[in-house]
């Protein structure tokens, strides 16, 4: 497929709208904007979980953790940036960082990487783009994926073929022969954490992971699956980022929860280009992009009538629904 081989890089060279120079100031790594705004995430979470503490023995408890969910669910944009390697300068952090955010959410890392990385390659092409999510054909089919169920189905089909062994056709193109082994270690290290917590809870009845990660997890996970549907679905099967990508303009808090990965245009023309500096990358390429009217709304009524209509451009039912 001739057409996959175009780089974002080379697009946006090509088509005049970053110069090297441009790239070169842009590509700067630094690790102080991502460590103080960890520092803030931390101080979220204090806040979160403090508001589940003060909620138990009401029916507040239920908002409280939907809240730590949401808060717990964007550990996939931290985690995301690290296997860019742009979220620190020191490499090592990344990698740390990332590990971390996986467990939390049950996303190997590793894996993930290299599945991220033919996302990066071949996004929005049937077949070739692991992470292509199939525009919904019927409300039913919209209204479902928005449950997580399918999500969670398949992440743990994954990590249990994963601690098996096993790697499924797909992800035998993705994944090198030499590095399958560590896949498979790194599956049964996290399983193996899971379990010996689970065992933990039972033995000495302590349940605050229950409470303050596992069940926000499920209840947020949904609000992740509706951001995530704004960055591809329904746009055009094609390999040109202008078209095949949505970038949305949301408030500071989604912001700060997504790593300005509502910036998703702006970040598959440049992936190595560090979260703190796409709002600069945004001001060179918005003209050029697709900017979503109404942010993630907008792009859900943009979706919603491409479903009543079925007209969807992503109507391919050949690809996985995953990320």
């Amino acid at each position: 497929m001739t057409n996959a081989i175009i780089t974002p890089l080379t697009q946006a060279l090509a088509e005049g709208k970053l110069s090297r120079g441009d790239l070169k100031s842009l590509m700067q790594r630094s690790n102080r904007p991502a460590l103080l705004r960890l520092v803030v995430w931390v101080g979220v979470l204090g806040l979160t979980s403090t508001l589940i503490a003060i909620s138990f023995n009401s029916l507040w408890i239920w908002p409280a953790m939907f809240v730590q969910g949401i808060v717990l669910v964007h550990h996939f944009s931290l985690q995301h940036e690290c296997v860019h390697y742009s979220v620190f300068r020191t490499r090592w952090l990344n990698n740390v960082v990332g590990y971390i955010c996986g467990f939390i959410i049950m996303l190997p890392h590793k894996h993930f990487r290299y599945e991220h990385c033919d996302h990066h390659t071949y996004t929005q092409l049937p077949g070739d783009d692991p992470e292509l999510i199939p525009t919904p054909e019927t409300i039913g089919q919209y209204l479902f994926y928005l449950t997580a169920i399918p999500y969670w189905r398949t992440k743990f089909t994954e990590l249990f073929r994963h601690v098996a062994g096993r790697l499924s056709a797909q992800e035998k193109r993705f994944v090198p022969r030499v590095e399958q082994g560590a896949i498979f270690r790194e599956a049964r290290i996290m399983a193996g954490l899971y379990a010996l917590i689970l065992a933990a809870m039972v033995t000495f009845s302590w349940w605050g992971p229950l409470w303050y990660w596992f069940i926000p997890l499920l209840l947020g996970e949904p609000v992740m699956r509706f951001v995530r549907m704004t960055e591809h679905v329904g746009r055009p099967l094609v390999a040109q980022m202008h078209e095949n990508t949505r970038t949305n303009l949301v408030s500071l808090p989604w912001k700060f929860l997504c790593w300005n990965m509502n910036y998703h245009a702006e970040h598959h023309y440049v992936s190595s280009v560090p979260f703190h500096a796409l709002p600069r990358l945004h001001d060179m390429l918005k003209t050029h992009i697709h900017v979503q009217s109404g942010g993630y709304f907008g792009a859900h009524r943009d979706i919603l009538r491409q479903v009543l209509t079925h007209r969807g451009p992503g109507l391919d039912g050949g690809a996985r629904d995953e990320r």
